[in-house]
C-alpha cells in the first residue's frame, strides 16, 4: 500500500497509532488535529486519502466534505466518528464520503478499507449533484456502534433513494417499524406520506387503489406481513405489478421465517419475490450487548423531557447488560421509562433493576433443544461476523478470538452459580482447578465470593 493519507482528528492516540501503522504498510501520513490545517493541505494539493473524524474542535468533517469535493473530486474520504447512530452514517454517504467507520474502529478493518480507497481514487467518479440536507432525528433509538448495526447503517445509506422494494426482518420489538420509517424519512421521499397497511386495507375492489392513493407516490409499509391472509397477499401481487410512474416505495416488515412459511404454503412465492429487493435483518438486543449502554443512555436522556434527570448506577447497568431482553429494544426502553418514574434517586439501583426484572421472563422462549438453540446462535452470529467482512477474511487468529468470546461468559456464569466458589466452578465445568485460576488470570475475570442459595 502507497500514497500519502492525511488524519485529522483531535485524539492525539489516534492520530499515532494511524500514523504507525499506515507509515509501516508503506504510506507518507500527515497527521492534524485542526479542520483548517487539513483544508489547508487539501487546497494545496496533498494527499491521496483522507481519514477524517466528525467532531474536531474547529468544525465537523462531515460539513467540509462537500467542499474537500469540490476543491478535490474523486479524492476518497473515509469518515470516523464515535457519534454511533444511523445518521452519522446516512450522512456520510449522502456527503459523498468513500467510507465510514464507528470508534472505537478495528485497525485491520480500517487498513483494508483504506488500501482499497487508495487503489480505487482514480475509478472514483465524483457526483454531479450536492447532498440532500438532512436533520437529526433524536427520536430514533437506531444506534449502535455493534458491526451488526453499523452493516445496516451502511446499506441504509446506500439504497436510502433506490427505487427498490425493502424487507425489514427480526424479532419482536428490534425496530422494525422504526427502521422502515427511518428509511422514509431521510429518503428524497420525506415530504410525502408515509402509510402503514393492514390487510383490511386490501379489502374489497378498491381497496388497492385507495392505498395508492392515500401514499401519493410516498412509502407503503405492510406491517409483519406474514400475518397478511392469502387473499390479501394476492391483492398486494396485483397491486404490485399494476405499478407505474409515481408508484410509492414498497417496504415489508416480518418477524417470522418467510421462507419457511413459503415451504409451508402460508405465504405466496411471487409475493415474497417482489418483496425481497432488499433486505435489512435487524439483530436481536442479545446479540449486540456493547449496544445496551448506549441505547440506555439515549432513553434516560428522552425520558429527562418529561421526568426527572435520572442515571444508572455501574452495577444498574451491568444487569441490564447481562439481561437476555427477549422484548429486545421495545422492552428496554419500557424498563428505563418504568425506572425513571419510579425511582426515589437521581442513580437507579441494582436493587431497583433487579426488582422491576424480577415480574419480567429472563430468557427467551425457546424453540428446541437448549444444545441446539445455542449451535444455532453461533452458527447464525459466525455466518454474519464473515459476512460483515465482504468478500475478505477476518483478521488472522480468529480462532482464540472465538474461543474467548464464548469462554469469558460461561466462566463468569459458572462462578456466579456457584457463589464464587472456584472448587465447586472447576467441578462444574469439568476442568481442573488449576486451570480455572488460569483462565480466571488470563481472561481478567473478577471473582466474588459469596453465599449462594441454590
Amino acid at each position: 500500500m502507497d500514497g500519502t493519507v492525511l488524519v485529522a482528528d483531535d485524539d492525539r492516540t489516534i492520530r499515532t497509532v494511524l500514523t504507525q501503522a499506515l507509515t509501516r504498510a508503506g504510506c507518507k501520513v500527515h497527521a492534524t488535529s485542526a479542520l483548517t490545517t487539513l483544508m489547508r493541505w487539501i487546497g494545496e494539493g496533498k494527499g491521496d486519502l483522507v481519514i477524517s473524524d466528525v467532531v474536531m474542535p474547529d468544525g465537523n468533517g462531515l460539513e467540509m466534505l462537500p467542499r474537500i469535493s469540490e476543491l478535490r473530486p474523486g479524492l476518497p474520504v473515509i469518515v470516523i466518528s464515535a457519534q454511533n447512530t444511523i445518521m452519522t452514517a446516512i450522512q456520510a454517504a449522502e456527503a459523498e464520503a468513500y467510507d465510514y467507520l464507528p470508534k472505537p474502529f478495528d485497525l485491520p478493518d480500517l487498513m483494508k478499507r483504506a488500501a482499497r480507497a487508495l487503489e480505487s481514487q482514480r475509478r472514483r467518479a465524483s457526483s454531479e449533484e450536492g447532498p440532500v440536507p438532512l436533520t437529526e432525528q433524536d427520536d430514533l433509538p437506531l444506534v449502535g456502534r455493534t458491526p451488526q448495526m453499523q452493516a445496516i447503517y451502511r446499506l441504509v445509506a446506500r439504497v436510502l433513494n433506490a427505487d427498490l422494494p425493502v424487507l425489514v426482518s427480526g424479532e419482536s420489538g428490534t425496530g422494525k417499524s422504526l427502521l422502515a420509517r427511518a428509511l422514509h424519512d431521510l429518503s428524497d421521499r420525506r415530504a410525502l406520506p408515509f402509510v402503514v397497511a393492514t390487510a383490511a386495507d386490501l379489502d374489497g375492489a378498491e381497496g388497492p387503489s385507495t392505498l395508492v392513493a392515500r401514499a401519493r407516490g410516498g412509502s407503503v409499509l405492510f406491517d409483519e406481513i406474514a400475518d397478511f391472509p392469502m387473499e390479501a397477499q394476492g391483492r398486494i401481487v396485483r397491486m404490485l405489478d399494476s405499478f407505474g410512474d409515481g408508484a410509492p416505495r414498497v417496504m415489508a416488515s416480518t418477524q417470522s421465517d418467510l421462507s419457511a412459511r413459503m415451504e409451508a404454503g402460508n405465504f405466496r412465492q411471487d409475493l415474497f419475490y417482489r418483496l425481497d429487493g432488499v433486505t435489512l435483518s435487524l439483530p436481536p438486543l442479545r446479540e449486540r450487548v456493547e449496544d445496551i449502554p448506549l441505547l440506555a443512555a439515549h432513553f434516560l436522556g428522552r425520558a429527562e423531557r418529561d421526568a426527572p434527570s435520572r442515571r444508572l448506577s455501574a452495577d444498574a447497568l451491568e444487569l441490564i447488560r447481562a439481561y437476555s431482553w427477549p422484548g429486545n429494544v421495545r422492552q428496554l426502553e419500557n424498563t428505563l421509562r418504568s425506572l425513571v418514574v419510579t425511582s426515589a434517586e437521581p442513580v437507579i439501583s441494582r436493587a431497583e433493576v433487579e426488582a422491576l426484572l424480577g415480574r419480567q421472563p429472563r430468557l427467551e422462549p425457546l424453540t428446541g433443544g437448549e444444545s441446539d438453540k445455542l449451535s444455532a446462535s453461533v452458527a447464525r452470529h459466525l455466518r454474519r461476523y464473515f459476512d460483515l467482512h465482504g468478500g475478505a477474511l477476518p483478521s488472522p487468529g480468529l480462532y482464540p478470538r472465538i474461543l474467548r468470546e464464548v469462554e469469558a461468559p460461561l466462566i463468569e456464569i459458572a462462578l456466579d452459580a456457584t457463589g464464587g466458589n472456584q472448587a465447586r466452578c472447576a467441578e462444574l465445568l469439568g476442568i481442573n482447578r488449576n486451570t480455572l485460576r488460569k483462565k480466571i488470570n488470563d481472561l481478567d475475570i473478577r471473582v466474588t465470593r459469596r453465599r449462594k442459595l441454590m
